[in-house]
């Protein structure tokens, strides 16, 4: 009992501890700038088709209230259901557009982190860490005996 309590001080100083801010890493991964296009060009195609359903929606309201008064009721309530319609399916289309923008994200940035992931992993294998800490998250104190392995990682990226 007593060489395990001896012993276990020594255990834990072996140990290599390092630490990342994993948000700032991410923000310097270069493929950022060309997922950032490419969502902002999706972004501005929806937002190109929702302005013309949209103008479309109130020219046709226009059109409607200025006839109104002298319809039918059958082409009244024709208009009225073309309107509605429309109304919908402008409101489907942002639905649409904002899930499918999400899912473009989401499958543009899975492989950036992995890459990010894996170079940390590669790193804290390759230096002998025992754990490797993310700063970016509720990290309270480190001791001057964590390592900052953010420069390490960026080299395994190839980011300057």
């Amino acid at each position: 009992m007593l060489i395990l309590a001896l012993a276990l001080p020594m255990v834990a100083s072996a140990q290599k501890f390092g630490y990342i801010n994993t948000q700032e890493l991410f923000a310097q991964m270069p493929e950022l700038k060309e997922i950032e296009a490419r969502l902002d060009s999706l972004n501005a195609q929806y937002e190109n088709l929702l302005t013309a359903m949209q103008e479309e929606y109130q020219k046709k309201a226009q059109d409607y209230q200025a006839k109104q008064a002298t319809m039918s009721e059958a082409i009244r309530q024709i208009s009225e259901e073309e309107l509605y319609t429309l109304q919908q399916r402008i409101q489907t289309t942002y639905q649409t557009a904002q899930q499918d923008v999400q899912k473009k994200q989401e499958e543009f940035l899975t492989p950036v982190q992995e890459r990010m992931l894996q170079a940390i992993k590669k790193v804290g294998e390759s230096k002998g860490f025992t754990f490797i800490f993310n700063s970016a998250t509720a990290t309270v104190y480190v001791g001057t005996d964590a390592v900052n392995i953010m420069d390490d990682v960026k080299k395994e990226l190839g980011i300057k």
